[in-house]
């Protein structure tokens, strides 16, 4: 089992979403897509953005990360606008 569950790694990512905007996570799926591209960044050699275990996995890491608002998912207009 997932800990943090999807549900609350949502919670955190559009915690800066303000009432009536539209959210940044809708989906597990988007949660899924930003952990997965993170763990692939770790494991290209990127460095982590949080404390680490010895062999801790890339994804465990992401995930942390993610949780404790190190990194942030970016929406797909944005990216397009830039």
């Amino acid at each position: 089992m997932l800990h943090p569950s999807y549900s609350d790694l949502m919670k955190v990512v559009n915690a800066d979403v303000e009432e009536g905007d539209t959210k940044i996570v809708n989906s597990r799926y988007s949660i899924v897509l930003a952990t997965s591209k993170r763990a692939r960044q770790l494991i290209d050699g990127e460095m982590p953005l949080v404390n680490t275990v010895e062999g801790e996995k890339p994804l465990s890491i992401a995930i942390d990360e993610l949780n404790k608002g190190k990194i942030k998912i970016i929406a797909e207009e944005e990216t397009e606008e830039e």
